[in-house]
């Protein structure tokens, strides 16, 4: 993974104690230990309910399924995937209905997902599901050691697997939360935790990824009130719902209030899809208000020689120019394109991520890259990253009104 910016921050004291603060975090965080972690066990388990099935399904919502979805999906165009993995992160009757009608209960495994064990939205659903398939060995349940589901689980005779101390839910994905329904699907979780472990290393072992994540956290924090506004314009529909977890992932850890004053602060978090979104908020970014900055992702090699057919159309002959083109190399032209047009404005923060290729190194490359980069943002901004009481006070509201 390459990623080349085209701004510069000189805060040099701030970045070195957020590199500080991020290492000694390290002993009460613990999504950084996840890419190091024995997987074994979790590859015991989904073997033993494997040969049943042929469809896995989630229950859960935010951190408990964006996170596997963005791996799923990402990996689920180039990949010839054992089964196929169904999500239901919604109470939108409609949803659950038509998420149902494509999925065989009685050949599904699903997994519910709460990690305080009490989550709503999850289970609402799972009442509902579990009034049409109630067998004890169609479900695992994933939680804390000790939480009402964990309880519920023994009591109805279901297995549970357990959350990493530490571990919040949008930095769970590379946890048994992302890893057994992920692995079960048949994708191959050892490389996915293989190449979030090549930036962590790089990274907290003075590698090449070191200079450039704190550099770019460092101007994102000291321009925080001017350039609010973080647009991640993805140049592959594989990351589409990589973008919705960057979303919760960047919204959640960083909008809140300061720890040492009164202010509230945040970065709004954009996530783009080229090049249809060049026809929508391109315009925006181009001539809109100067509050935003735009990383962009592009992939290197999609392994497909896909081309434009050389055929000449009546009248349009001036797009003869497309014939014998890739589609690959296509997209990465128009994404190289509107790169160029906005250095050329010159007033436009941006920088470029390039991926080698479409497969689970890469995206877990990409996904350690970014909880990294949030970390460090939120220690610069002076928040905590782990908390989020804004999303709890919604909860309490919630539950007295259903009360």
């Amino acid at each position: 993974m390459k990623n080349r910016l085209s701004f510069e921050c000189i805060n040099y004291k701030n970045r070195d104690s957020a590199f500080e603060s991020i290492t000694k975090e390290q002993e009460k965080i613990g999504y950084y230990m996840l890419p190091e972690q024995d997987i074994q066990p979790i590859l015991d388990y989904t073997e033993t309910i494997s040969d049943n099935i042929d469809s896995v399904a989630i229950i859960g919502i935010g951190g408990s399924s964006l996170g596997a979805k963005a791996i799923y999906e990402f990996i689920k165009p180039i990949g010839e995937l054992e089964k196929k993995l169904y999500f239901f992160e919604s109470t939108d009757p409609v949803n659950i209905h038509s998420t149902l009608d494509k999925i065989d209960l009685n050949r599904t495994h699903f997994f519910i997902i709460s990690k305080s064990g009490t989550t709503i939205e999850t289970f609402a659903v799972y009442k509902y599901i579990y009034s049409l398939q109630s067998s004890p060995k169609s479900y695992t349940f994933i939680t804390d050691r000790g939480s009402p589901l964990d309880r519920y689980a023994d009591e109805i005779g279901s297995a549970t697997l357990y959350l990493p101390t530490g571990v919040g839910g949008r930095f769970s994905v590379l946890s048994v939360v992302g890893l057994a329904p992920l692995a079960l699907c048949g994708i191959n979780i050892k490389n996915l935790l293989k190449g979030a472990l090549k930036i962590k290393n790089s990274f907290f072992k003075n590698g090449y990824i070191k200079d450039t994540i704190l550099k770019k956290a460092s101007f994102y924090a000291t321009n925080h009130a001017k350039y609010h506004i973080n647009c991640l314009f993805a140049y592959t529909e594989s990351l589409k719902y990589f973008c919705e977890w960057y979303v919760q992932l960047w919204g959640e850890s960083l909008g809140k209030r300061q720890r040492h004053s009164a202010f509230n602060v945040g970065l709004t978090p954009i996530g783009l899809i080229g090049p249809k979104d060049q026809h929508s908020f391109l315009q925006l970014i181009m001539e809109g208000t100067r509050d935003k900055s735009v990383t962009f992702i592009k992939v290197e090699d999609f392994q497909d020689k896909i081309e434009v057919p050389n055929i000449t159309l009546p009248h349009l002959e001036s797009l003869d120019c497309l014939n014998g083109i890739s589609f690959s190399t296509l997209i990465n032209l128009q994404c190289d394109s509107v790169v160029e047009a906005l250095e050329n404005e010159g007033d436009v923060p941006i920088d470029t991520i390039t991926i080698p290729r479409i497969d689970e190194f890469n995206i877990g490359s990409l996904i350690f890259y970014y909880e990294l980069l949030t970390s460090l943002v939120g220690e610069l901004i002076d928040v905590d990253t782990y908390n989020q009481p804004g999303v709890e006070a919604g909860k309490i509201i919630l539950k007295k009104k259903l009360n």
